[in-house]
């Protein structure tokens, strides 16, 4: 496995139409659905992200242990899924992903009246899924300043429960897009659910077999956002994505609009040109945490002073999100301070000419992230094999369009 690999940025213009992986977003939750309804259904563009390999791969299981490796969905949905179907299992992960809590979910399934046991650490896994009894509450309490993750599991099992879900989330909703595209992609199913407020309610009911297209992925997306907007000239078109998309991450669209780039619709996708570029910038990233590193990259290259706030449920992805960017801004001369509680100023200091090295942590986002960077330096990148997670295809697109590569 490539420890490290150097980019080097095109001399030309940055041009070219990119066909982008497909949203895991959307595929991990229709994979979900299309086992909760017991039917065939017609899942077409599948993401060939890993965690999305990997949980068609475990769906397909019949074996009593069950790896989720580094996939927060696969062990989060499967753990309700396996909870709901009454499967005894035991779901186990990455070091990383047994650090990463889940007592909410947990203690959730367990009202519910699914036997749960944790078989490490109190609140983590690894888990043993004893059975279901069907004979818990149907009206339950559940943090929503966490992880979306954790409610768009319970929604998704809640029409097999046998009196339903009535769901009332507690505190500030965090990634409430998430939420939306869980009960869209359900309603694509045959499943009706009311948000009302903070209240979910979901009746019995049977899901539906149906065709469902997954969209090209707006995270992904992002990455090529930041290009364009540190390129001298680009002309890239971003293949399959919506104007009106299910996806949270679409919002960098209207943050990039700020910083830069200019987002034209056509029936291909988004063509992507340069604009000017706002040199302070505030947003809540409370809907679209996974731009949040994207855009702290970006700025520290542009030179833009960014305050940001929403950042809560970064601290539990796959690794320390903002305590790793604190440290990698460092050698772009940045800093990225918390100022008052929540709230998060990146302050740009003047870039000196060297090849910078990046490390990524074992997080896919952290590569991706950084490697735009080098359309102003070479950067080395650290692990560059994490993209697979969600984008495996990525260096080799950034080389169509005139990077070079090296290990």
């Amino acid at each position: 496995m490539i420890d490290k690999i150097t980019l080097t940025h095109p001399t030309g213009v940055l041009k070219g139409s990119i066909k982008l992986p497909a949203s895991k977003s959307e595929a991990n939750r229709a994979l979900i659905i299309a086992a909760l309804s017991g039917q065939e259904a017609e899942l077409h563009n599948l993401s060939e992200a890993n965690d999305t390999q990997l949980l068609q791969k475990l769906l397909k299981s019949d074996a009593e242990t069950i790896d989720a490796e580094d996939a927060g969905t696969v062990m989060r949905f499967l753990t309700a899924y396996y909870a709901v179907t009454g499967q005894e299992k035991t779901l186990k992960g990455t070091e990383r992903m047994c650090q990463r809590p889940i007592k909410v979910l947990v203690e959730a399934l367990r009202e519910l009246g699914a036997s749960i046991e944790y078989l490490g650490e109190e609140g983590y896994p690894p888990l043993k899924m004893n059975g279901f009894s069907g004979n818990g509450k149907r009206q339950l309490k559940v943090r929503s300043d966490i992880s979306s993750q954790y409610i768009s599991a319970l929604l998704m099992i809640a029409p097999l429960l046998p009196e339903g879900l009535e769901l009332e989330l507690e505190g500030k909703i965090g990634s409430r897009p998430y939420i939306e595209m869980t009960l869209s992609l359900m309603k694509h199913f045959g499943v009706t659910a009311d948000f009302v407020e903070n209240t979910i309610t979901v009746k019995p009911q049977k899901y539906k077999a149906a065709t469902f297209h997954v969209e090209s992925d707006w995270s992904a997306a992002s990455y090529w956002y930041s290009l364009v907007a540190l390129a001298r000239e680009a002309d890239i078109t971003l293949l399959g994505l919506r104007e009106q998309s299910f996806q949270g991450d679409r919002a960098i669209v209207e943050i990039m609009n700020k910083l830069g780039v200019y987002s034209s619709f056509t029936e291909e996708g988004v063509k992507l040109t340069k604009k000017h570029v706002d040199r302070k910038v505030s947003y809540d990233f409370s809907d679209c945490p996974d731009l949040a590193q994207t855009i702290v990259a970006l700025c520290a290259g542009l030179g833009v002073t960014l305050e940001l706030t929403g950042l809560e449920s970064l601290r539990i992805k796959e690794t320390d999100r903002i305590q790793a960017l604190q440290i990698e801004v460092l050698a772009m001369n940045s800093s990225l301070e918390e100022i008052s509680p929540g709230v998060f100023r990146l302050t740009p200091g003047l870039m000196t000419k060297q090849e910078l090295n990046f490390r990524t942590y074992q997080d896919h986002r952290m590569a991706m992230a950084f490697a735009p960077i080098a359309l102003l330096e070479p950067v080395q990148i650290q692990e560059p094999s994490v993209v697979r997670k969600s984008y495996p295809r990525y260096w080799e697109d950034l080389e169509k369009v005139g990077f070079e590569i090296r290990n």
